[in-house]
């Protein structure tokens, strides 16, 4: 597989999430947990640099992807992902990736899409997330798409929180990369959950 990121790359992105995301202290998580630190990763996946960095990351780990055709995951930690990969497709020969958001909940009119964007059934398809913790996010954008008809070939989170999600993904057969772990950013993970 190719590089995801280049080594000055890596790093410019180390130092982003370092200076913008990472809070250290002690929060109480999604899953009810405590950690002695927190990321937000829409500090980064917001901006221009970082949005510029991680979508050439997520077209890197796609190289070995070829039938992927669309990328997604669930709003809105994907969000900004989506957009930055979807911006700098053309310029990986990606001209004709195709973006999909997964709503929380099966949205109360119009359509009543759960699942939004040009996402054919029998896609496909790469989730994204900006954390990975447990990977119970991803896995709900997983099962969203997979109830369409879609195959997903990968899960790519930016930041691995090495919580126990590369667990989770490999129980339901799914591969799993992510651009950085926690400890690239000398901090020391909590352990699986």
């Amino acid at each position: 597989m190719s590089e995801a990121l280049s080594a000055d790359h890596k790093g410019r992105l180390i130092r982003l999430l370092q200076r913008d995301a990472l809070r250290l202290g002690q929060f109480t998580l999604a899953s009810g947990r405590s950690s002695h630190y927190y990321i937000d990763g829409r500090k980064v996946t917001l901006g221009a640099e970082g949005a510029r960095l991680i979508g050439q990351g997520v077209l890197g780990l796609l190289a070995a992807h070829r039938d992927v055709v669309a990328v997604g995951g669930l709003t809105m930690g994907a969000d900004p992902i989506v957009g930055a990969a979807l911006a700098l497709a053309p310029e990986h020969g990606r001209g004709e990736l195709r973006g999909f958001l997964v709503r929380k909940q099966t949205k109360g009119h119009g359509t009543g899409n759960l699942v939004e964007g040009p996402l054919e059934p029998g896609s496909t398809v790469a989730v994204v997330d900006d954390v990975a913790t447990t990977g119970g996010s991803s896995l709900l954008a997983v099962d969203a798409v997979e109830a369409l008809g879609c195959k997903v070939a990968v899960v790519i989170a930016v930041l691995d929180r090495l919580e126990g999600a590369a667990e989770n993904f490999a129980a339901r057969g799914l591969e799993f990369h992510s651009l950085l772990t926690i400890r690239d950013l000398g901090v020391e993970p909590l352990g699986p959950a």
